[in-house]
């Protein structure tokens, strides 16, 4: 990194989406190709099972998609601050700009954005990633954006979360959103497991383990939370405070969550009194033990039973004999 007319340059950098990346949208295509392969063949379903049959499959693709896919989206906590502030190092030059912060359970996003974008003869739309995941060291994306010469917006955000800050916020997010998570990871496996007991069938035990998809996915909601519970550095620029709330992967997991709940309690209910309204809604026919019952009684050809009797006068004989 050299000088440049008193000001460091700056240089290109491979960018991230703050919400939505590469690996969200391969689960995302992931999850459409299996519904849509189901959609082809729901035409050979016939009758009222054909709408069961759309339901359960589409609600529990829905379920594990969100799983998975809020595992790599940026915005489980969000905020936006407009401000006046300096835009590079050793400049007096202020620039209007907005200031978006994004953290996911790997990283967090930080958005410098122009209002208007083109500003002092440049154009300002940056959009920068620092992870902290396992295999990731935050403090060393950081020194890489520190030579890269970032605005100095984004390097003052991206500060607090080093593991060097007296505000121990790197510490804080880090260790919630790792634990956030796992407890994801095994709802996942708690979803698949119920989608195993609703083939086999075994129904009551599928919805017990919906409830326990619901409770982990609940579980992690909470690890992050406890984020917010303890004292956050402010991030301030002049006058202007940048807040942060719950974003749209939170929401998006407490609701799929309470779905799972919902899901879960109704399978089980009905397993206890209303056993044959759930069979129903699976498709599950017991069709030898239904012809069994109906086959009170049989029509046979005397002259194989009795050869004493005239053809013309059937014997009405009991099943059992036969």
């Amino acid at each position: 990194m050299t000088l440049f007319d008193g000001v460091y340059r700056f240089y290109l950098q491979q960018r991230k989406v703050s919400v939505f990346d590469v690996s969200t949208i391969i689960v995302i295509v992931v999850f459409l190709t299996f519904a849509c392969s189901f959609l082809l063949i729901i035409p050979g379903i016939r009758g009222q099972a054909r709408l069961y049959w759309t339901l359960r499959v589409l609600l529990s693709l829905i379920v594990g998609v969100v799983i998975v896919a809020v595992q790599f989206t940026g915005d489980w906590e969000t905020g936006w601050v407009k401000a006046n502030t300096s835009y590079k190092s050793f400049s007096r030059a202020l620039v209007n700009a907005d200031i978006g912060l994004h953290i996911g359970l790997a990283g967090v996003n930080v958005t410098l954005m122009g209002n208007p974008v083109s500003q002092v003869n440049e154009t300002i739309d940056y959009n920068e990633h620092f992870a902290w995941s396992f295999n990731a060291d935050y403090d060393h994306s950081y020194s890489e954006g520190l030579e890269r010469g970032l605005p100095s917006p984004i390097l003052y955000v991206a500060e607090k979360f080093t593991t060097q800050s007296p505000c121990s916020m790197h510490r804080q997010y880090r260790i919630s959103g790792h634990y956030a998570s796992a407890t994801l990871w095994v709802a996942f496996c708690t979803w698949l497991i119920s989608n195993m007991l609703f083939s086999m069938p075994v129904l009551v035990y599928g919805g017990y383990m919906l409830l326990v998809t619901g409770a982990f996915m609940i579980f992690s909601l909470l690890s992050f939370s406890t984020v917010r519970k303890s004292l956050v550095c402010p991030i301030q620029f002049g006058t202007a405070v940048l807040h942060t709330g719950y974003g749209g992967s939170f929401w998006l997991t407490l609701a799929i969550g309470l779905l799972c709940f919902v899901a879960g309690i109704t399978v089980v209910t009905l397993h206890y009194f209303s056993l044959d309204l759930l069979k129903t809604f699976f498709d599950l026919h017991e069709d030898k033990a239904e012809e069994y019952q109906e086959m009170t009684e049989v029509y046979v050809n005397p002259n194989f039973v009795n050869k004493g009797l005239s053809p013309s006068q059937p014997s009405k004989l009991n099943p059992k004999s036969i």
